[in-house]
């Protein structure tokens, strides 16, 4: 008798939350910077403050079209994530 695997589920990926983490400090300082949906860890000043601004504006813009974080396609997260993330000085 086979045994046939049990069927796998066709549930599409989500995002339950983001998670920035940011290699680039070495001043000593330790930032955390947390949100109903996000973290953010480490990194000098200038990149924590970056990723940051560039989560919550992603955030927003999902808001705005009525969206929460977890009924948005990742691939679609991961897109405004790019276009949101300010540029380094």
């Amino acid at each position: 008798m086979s045994r046939l695997p049990a069927k796998k589920s066709k549930q599409k990926p989500k995002v339950a939350g983001l998670l920035g983490l940011g290699l680039d400090g070495r001043d000593g300082h330790k930032r955390i910077t947390q949100g109903e949906k996000f973290a953010i860890v480490g990194g000098s000043s200038e990149t924590h403050e970056r990723m940051t601004e560039g989560v919550v504006k992603t955030l927003e813009k999902l808001s705005r079209k009525g969206k929460a974080l977890e009924d948005a396609e990742p691939e679609e997260v991961a897109d405004l994530l790019r276009k949101n993330m300010p540029d380094k000085k």
